[in-house]
Formats: C-alpha cells, structure tokens, sequence
C-alpha cells in the first residue's frame, strides 16, 4: 500500500501566501503525493509548479460555507478547470441539506458534475453537522447526481472527520464512490484509521509530518 498516493496534500488557509503553496507543491512532488488541494484562486500556480510531475491539482467549490448559489457554484466550476483544475472538491448547501431538501442537493452536484466535464467531482457534505440520517441521504443524493467522492468535511467547522463517520459515507455509497477523509488528521496512525473504516483518500494539510511518523 502507498500511502502517499490516497493523500490530498491541502493548503486551504485564507491567509496563505505564493511561498505556501511553492512549498505546499514541492512537498506534494518529493512524497508523490496524489495532488495538491489549494483555493481558486492559487489553481493557476499550483497548476504551473506541477505540470512537470504526476500529481493533481485539486481546488474547492462554494468553500467553506457552501451557501453561495448553484450558478456561482457552477461558474466557479468551469473558471477552475479553465484555469487547469483536475479535481473538484464542492460544499453542498448545508442549509438545504437541514431542511431536507435533498432534491436541491441532487439538482445542485448533478450541475456542477455537468460543468466538471469528465473531471473527479467530491462533494463535501460538513458532517459534523448533520445527522446520520442527513449524512446517508446526502451521500445518497451524491451518488445518484453522478458525483465520484463524498467528502466528511472542510476543516473549516466545529470538528472534522471521524472513523465512525467514514464507515457510515462507505456503507452507504459502497464500492461504485470513494469516501475522502478530511479534517484532523495529523498523523500515519489517524490517516490508517480513517483508510481501515473505508476512506480512499484523504485529506490532509500535514501530509509531511504523517508520512516522516510512517518510520517512527
């Protein structure tokens, strides 16, 4: 198993400056990390540090309330991938998903899948705030908008991912979707534990120190 190949090396900070994310891209190069997650608006930089190697460039959609609207959502989309976006890691409508208005939710990742043109689309549901059965019925709305991950969380809200949570997004979207572990994961030991409940990538802005603590 390669560990380094299911991390999202992620640098999300609202303060982060060009020298985070040539660090950010040359950590993601040296661990052959599966990509890079930066903001929009570092897409274009992080796109031209990595165009000599195989790894992703990743950026986030309606981040980190997910309350803009289905047209921002989209047009943010497509101005990503122009930009040289390979993944699309989106924040539903938490509101909508708390008044169970999940045939919004559907209509609104199946949009924004549609813009995505062939590219991996996760969807970030911020389970910490909702309930198991809104984390069932928005991972299920995911997956039937044509959506390729579901995501725990931003790392933006009152806590991030948890292994009981990934085992119910796996349960839930099965084999046919991954399940991206995202938020407080700081170590190998944490990072195992969310791959062992049935995470396929994981999200993590400490990618290096998880991968040194692999040989300690």
């Amino acid at each position: 198993m390669e560990l380094n190949k299911y991390i999202d090396h992620t640098c999300l900070k609202p303060n982060a400056l060009d020298k985070d994310i040539e660090k950010l891209c040359n950590e993601a190069i040296q661990y052959r990390f599966k990509s890079v997650c930066v903001n929009p608006g570092y897409v274009k930089l992080a796109r031209n540090l990595l165009k000599n190697s195989e790894i992703l460039t990743c950026t986030v959609i309606g981040f980190p309330l997910g309350a803009t609207t289905t047209k921002a959502k989209v047009e943010e989309t497509l101005s990503a991938l122009k930009d040289g976006a390979d993944e699309i890691d989106m924040v539903i409508n938490i509101s909508r998903a708390k008044e169970h208005d999940y045939k919004y939710i559907e209509n609104e990742i199946r949009l924004v899948r549609q813009a995505c043109k062939g590219h991996t689309l996760k969807v970030i549901l911020e389970t910490c705030l909702l309930t198991d059965e809104e984390i069932v019925a928005t991972s299920l709305a995911s997956k039937a908008a044509g959506a390729d991950f579901v995501k725990t969380s931003t790392g933006f809200s009152v806590s991030g991912a948890n292994t009981r949570v990934v085992t119910l997004m796996k349960q839930t979207v099965g084999n046919e979707m991954g399940v991206k572990a995202s938020g407080g994961i700081h170590s190998f030991q944490e990072a195992m534990a969310m791959i062992t409940a049935g995470a396929t990538r994981i999200g993590a802005s400490c990618g290096v120190a998880i991968m040194k603590s692999l040989n300690k």
